[in-house]
């Protein structure tokens, strides 16, 4: 049920981006930024519906396959969209967007990464799958499970290394970077995924685990916005 209900998600927002390439052409800045909204969503509501399946046997097997499988799916279906507030960054800093632009698609993303977790919260609601069942009472679901400076640590380093890797694989053939790109990031899943849930995207943790950043704003905030913000600079 649930990789039904993903597909679905990823099924939903490829008509609605095809939509948006044929009624938004002649408005490109309007265009870019619902495309970057869709994209998001779509990755927030996947991963919060992967989230819930960590636990699937055998353990940790079955949930690096999917955050494999879904990563390549991700990058072969959202082509030209970062879904990624520091990637967003990276072009404002470097000249090719202006501060406006990359301001406006960086709301665009927690905009999008909002929607996704109350879109998946009235799904869970419905108990569509058995992992719902209690997934809306777990309140902060607490990713960080060890000190604040070594999650600080953990989350800029990966930041860093999908930076590097992001750059190194530019010219790559589009069909083997996706591939090159799931296998980095489910290896960092699997390094650093029970001790800061390795996330490095300030949107997803943002769609990830809301209460936690009401909870205690200032330590999330620097983990898991301010670090993977200073690794992709």
């Amino acid at each position: 049920a649930s990789l039904l209900l993903m597909a679905g998600v990823v099924a939903a927002v490829g008509l609605g981006r095809r939509l948006a390439r044929r009624h938004l052409r002649t408005r490109p800045h309007l265009f870019s930024l619902l495309l970057e909204m869709l994209s998001t969503f779509q990755v927030c509501a996947c991963t919060n519906e992967l989230s819930l399946l960590g636990d699937v046997e055998p353990k940790p097997h079955a949930a690096l396959t999917l955050t494999y499988g879904f990563t390549v799916l991700h990058g072969l279906t959202l082509t030209g969209s970062t879904c990624n507030p520091c990637g967003t960054l990276q072009p404002m800093w470097g000249g090719g967007t202006s501060v406006e632009a990359g301001g406006l698609k960086i709301g665009a993303q927690f905009l999008a990464a909002g929607l996704a977790r109350v879109f998946m919260h009235f799904l869970w609601r419905l108990e569509m799958a058995e992992s719902h069942s209690g997934a809306l009472t777990q309140g902060c679901s607490n990713p960080m499970q060890t000190t604040e400076m070594q999650a600080f640590c953990i989350e800029l380093l990966f930041s860093v290394v999908f930076q590097l890797t992001i750059l190194q694989v530019e010219n790559v053939k589009p069909s083997y970077r996706v591939h090159v790109i799931a296998l980095l990031i489910t290896m960092l899943v699997f390094a650093g995924g029970n001790l800061t849930g390795a996330i490095f995207n300030p949107a997803l943790a943002f769609s990830l685990h809301p209460n936690c950043f009401y909870d205690n704003f200032f330590t999330y905030s620097l983990v898991y916005w301010i670090a993977p913000s200073l690794g992709k600079l």
